[in-house]
């Protein structure tokens, strides 16, 4: 395994997608985590980041969440925070300073935002490390979702991790950067379109012939897993395709 053991106190942001639905993704990240020399901890009173309330509109209604976010992953606790989701992370460093006035919690933004990092970033750049011993015998596409790719610039650290993983074959799919359709409450507000565009996306995924659709965003593949298993269904995919977070493919041993 490559790169330098750090033991530091890292803060873990799950999201609620991965707390409530997907715990084997967040026990995966913790693994690889704690193999690098993290001592990872998860506040009491880490709490959803109101995202979704904000996205729908509910500003006022999202500054008591926010603060109380802020709070539980004070930097007098923790020498970093890791984040398994980019859109809240997003939400986090980027909308949070648009619905908060208090000098305070202002500041509090700005002394996260050097250290507070998504997942495969961090490996990566702050932890220098690119191949983690996981071994992965199968063909893997990568969907480069939104808030990650775009919102937060990261785009190399996931492959650069793919890449380092014996045995793993990797292709890239069309359009690779493209929407999933997801986005949060506009799935909810606008189905029709939503669903379209993950029909396409998971037409690009199934051109590749690969056998596993990865991603670093657990509520792009929650969609593309729905659609790819009612594409199944009604017989317009005649194979599995297995749908995983890259924390789980960087914990295997397969």
């Amino acid at each position: 395994m490559e790169g330098v053991f750090h033991h530091m106190r890292t803060a873990f942001f799950p999201g609620c997608m991965v707390d409530m639905f997907y715990p084997e993704i967040g026990i995966a990240a913790v693994n690889v985590l704690e193999r690098l020399g993290c001592e990872v901890e998860m506040p009491d009173e880490q709490v959803c980041c109101g995202q979704g309330l904000l996205n729908s509109g509910y500003a006022k209604e999202t500054v008591p969440i926010a603060k109380y976010v802020l709070d539980a992953y004070d930097l007098k606790k923790y020498d970093r925070v890791v984040s398994l989701t980019g859109s809240c992370m997003n939400a986090i460093l980027n909308d949070y300073p648009t619905i908060l006035d208090e000098g305070k919690y202002l500041s509090q933004i700005e002394e996260l935002r050097p250290r507070m990092f998504e997942f495969t970033d961090f490996i990566v750049n702050e932890l220098g490390a690119t191949d983690l011993g996981a071994s992965f015998h199968h063909t893997v596409t990568y969907h480069k979702s939104c808030h990650m790719t775009r919102m937060l610039g990261i785009e190399k650290p996931p492959l650069q991790l793919l890449e380092a993983v014996e045995g793993l074959e990797y292709i890239e799919m069309e359009h690779a950067g493209r929407c999933c359709g997801f986005g949060g409450t506009f799935s909810f507000k606008e189905p029709e379109i939503s669903g379209e565009i993950v029909r396409e996306k998971c037409q690009t995924i199934i051109n590749t012939g690969a056998e596993v659709i990865c991603g670093a965003d657990v509520p792009c593949l929650m969609n593309i897993k729905g659609a790819l298993s009612r594409m199944r269904t009604n017989g317009e995919l005649d194979r599995d395709i297995r749908v995983m977070h890259i924390a789980e493919i960087l914990d295997a041993r397969e």
